[in-house]
């Protein structure tokens, strides 16, 4: 049965790409792309014999705002992928519901079941076969694409099909429309308005880490919030922001070479992201079947670590053993599987401008048990795939010889429904846990280069990391470069966040403003997108937490361009108190000017292929050392060969305008919170920092004795 599935599987792949078909119909001229002039209000108009009970309920259903009706928005301008139910899928679904017509739906039903069913965002079955869309549908709901086989449609044959959610059948595909794409359904796509933890207890594979969630008390912690009820009422007085669908000119910001389109987030939600081992694998690797054996596991993972905590027998006390090895299996955002790192789809432009044979692409997030931190990795080669606290390079140990395999994340199609209301989950296949092989070789053994699109849960969660937009790089999944100051005309459409409503950034509206720009692969950003900082700011940045040592900070950043800023950080502990930071942080240095001439006219920058040999080479960098700054990464370049797909652009190591900077140097007790300050010293509301990654390097990698911090 396993061959026959992967049979149908590579079969549905070959015939997607070539054809773009419907996987549970054969191939013929009515499945191939259309060209046409019609919207999509036109396309279900011109077809309202097969659809006239859902534009019924478009008809009825109107915008968040109540000013539109959504059959009105497919006639406009726009990008949609609209997900179309026939007739007798809205009949089935009226059945479900007990009522015989669409008229006896209340107006919040029609929102409802309208919104369910369109993305702002086209997405064709090439974009996107197997896996979680990029953009959340208009009620604010990822949506997963599944292919599989089917049983039902033709008795006595196998077909191919593609499902949305499981369970909703399309049963004709890729109808391309001038504002999009439609897609045709066979059933409804059901909404979930269930919390996480209802949605895990419902999966008999995971019961027993259930029960564990249960003994912790851990359900409830995820069933308290949901939505800042806050948010709403939020106004920020620079640069007007007032906008939440980039229409607004004043929004649209100089940053380097043009200008960035910026718009908020309606809503502000709190979400979650799962990682549990399911029973067979607690059964099959360490023989264990009861709530009990997870118990004594927990305390052998985690009392070499804590001692201190071993008489903490309160099961809903964050120090008690169980309850930190339930915490360390959950994020506090949520992201879908191509998200966790910039490895954004299965074959993505963007990972390929990444040198993957020297170095793996990964990402570092905190975790949800107090002071922790989780590495995703994605390898290239026979190993491909998302794993959870892993080391090597692709198949291989590192260069220092370790290899920890870590525990591989279940892909799209191997999870059942795993969508909730506030999070989602997946099966891994080994234990996780904040141990001292993770905290020891895994995070302290290695550098940590995070994106400073990754620093909150709040870039996470709003989808701002990797934001897609209404360009045509690469089926719209990349912005172009040369933007310009008029919104309707600015397809760089990036998130901005308003002070107080991203978690580990403290600054106010007054004096700064912050986005995460979309990604564009020909700008000197690493993995495509950074922080953009704007103002006369002063803003504060909580660091990941690490392990205890000591350790070295480092922002990598984009030099040379009129307006950029001049920059005093400030380094300490601290916590945050009434939107403030107290706690000791110190200046570090003199401030950094960043503009033309302040940067490289003094730091002395020279290629590796103007030192000649490895000696030279190495001379240079330790020299470069010394006076507080690194070259940039090796293992990346962006560039105008990227956009099309055509590789690694030239590396960051070889560009004398991206450079890393040395901020200073700490130990870490491993329970205290240590941040890191910004303030711009010229007095402007229109000067710059791009704050595009941040490395915390442990002493084992800059200070080894052994082996010399590779340039990667």
């Amino acid at each position: 049965m396993k061959k026959l599935y992967y049979l149908l599987i590579m079969f549905a792949i070959a015939v997607t790409a070539n054809l773009a078909i419907s996987c549970s119909d054969d191939p013929g001229a009515e499945n191939y792309y259309t060209s046409t002039k019609e919207y999509a209000s036109d396309f279900l108009t011109n077809n309202s014999g097969k659809f006239s009970k859902f534009i019924e309920i478009l008809n009825r259903a109107t915008g968040e705002k109540g000013t539109y009706r959504l059959m009105d928005l497919l006639g406009t301008y726009g990008s949609y992928t609209v997900f179309a139910p026939t007739n007798e899928a809205i009949d089935a679904f009226l059945q479900s519901k007990g009522v015989s017509s669409v008229a006896e739906l209340s107006k919040e039903d029609c929102d409802t079941l309208a919104l369910n069913h369109i993305i702002e965002q086209e997405y064709f079955t090439t974009d996107y076969n197997n896996g979680t869309y990029p953009l959340p549908n208009m009620l604010e709901r990822y949506l997963t694409i599944t292919c599989d086989s089917d049983t039902v449609s033709v008795p006595g044959q196998v077909r191919l099909a593609l499902r949305i959610n499981k369970n909703a059948l399309l049963s004709h595909v890729d109808d391309s429309v001038k504002n999009g794409v439609v897609h045709v359904l066979s059933s409804v796509i059901s909404t979930q308005n269930d919390m996480l933890p209802d949605v895990m207890e419902r999966d008999s594979a995971i019961s027993l880490f259930y029960q564990a969630m249960l003994a912790t008390n851990y359900c409830n912690v995820l069933r308290e919030n949901y939505i800042d009820q806050r948010y709403e009422r939020c106004k920020s007085p620079l640069f007007e922001k007032d906008s939440i669908d980039w229409t607004n000119d004043k929004l649209c910001l100089a940053t380097a070479v043009e200008y960035d389109n910026v718009a908020y987030m309606k809503h502000r939600y709190f979400k979650y992201s799962a990682f549990v081992e399911p029973n067979s694998v607690y059964e099959e690797k360490y023989n264990i079947t009861t709530l009990d054996g997870i118990r004594q596991l927990a305390k052998e993972r985690y009392q070499p670590m804590y001692p201190d905590d071993e008489n903490v027998t309160d099961e809903t006390d964050p120090r008690n053993y169980l309850n930190r090895y339930v915490r360390y299996h959950f994020l506090p955002f949520q992201a879908t599987y191509y998200q966790f790192t910039c490895v954004d789809g299965p074959n993505s432009t963007l990972a390929g401008l990444f040198n993957r044979r020297k170095i793996d692409i990964a990402d570092w997030y905190e975790a949800c048990m107090e002071h922790s931190v989780m590495k995703f990795s994605f390898p290239l080669g026979a190993e491909s795939g998302l794993y959870i606290n892993r080391r090597g390079v692709m198949n291989r140990p590192d260069e220092k010889g370790v290899k920890i395999r870590g525990a591989k994340v279940a892909s799209p199609d191997q999870m059942p429904d795993n969508m909730s209301l506030n999070g989602v989950y997946y099966y891994i296949d080994d234990v996780i846990a904040y141990d001292e092989q993770t905290q020891n070789k895994v995070i302290s053994g290695e550098r940590m280069r995070m994106d400073g699109s990754t620093l909150s849960p709040d870039f996470m969660t709003s989808g701002a990391r990797g934001h897609y937009t209404t360009s045509t790089i690469e089926n719209g999944k990349y912005g172009r470069g040369g933007q310009g100051a008029k919104a309707a005309s600015n397809c760089n459409h990036c998130l901005g966040f308003k002070g107080g409503f991203a978690k580990n950034f403290v600054y106010s509206d007054n004096i700064t403003h912050l986005h995460v720009r979309n990604r564009v692969l020909s700008f000197w950003s690493f993995e495509g997108d950074e922080l953009t900082i704007i103002g006369q700011f002063d803003i504060a940045v909580k660091m990941p937490p690490v392990p205890e040592g000591d350790w070295e900070v480092r922002i990598f950043s984009c030099y040379g361009f009129n307006n950029r800023g001049i920059i005093q950080f400030y380094f300490g502990p601290g916590k945050e108190v009434d939107g403030k930071v107290v706690g000791d942080l110190q200046p570090c240095g003199i401030p950094l000017d960043m503009r033309p001439g302040g940067t490289n006219a003094r730091v002395g920058w020279k290629s590796d292929s103007s030192l000649g040999d490895e000696d030279a080479i190495a001379a240079f960098d330790k020299a470069f050392r010394n006076r507080g700054w690194m070259k940039g990464m090796g293992c990346f370049g962006s560039g105008a060969s990227g956009e099309t797909g055509g590789g690694m652009g030239t590396a960051f190591r070889q560009q004398d305008n991206t450079l890393r900077k040395i901020i200073t140097r700490f130990h870490s007790d491993g329970k205290s919170d240590y941040w890191l300050r910004c303030q711009q010293k010229l007095e402007s509301v229109t000067n710059t920092m791009n704050f595009d990654a941040l490395e915390l390097c442990p002493s084992s990698v800059y200070n080894n004795e052994y082996y010399a911090e590779d340039r990667w």
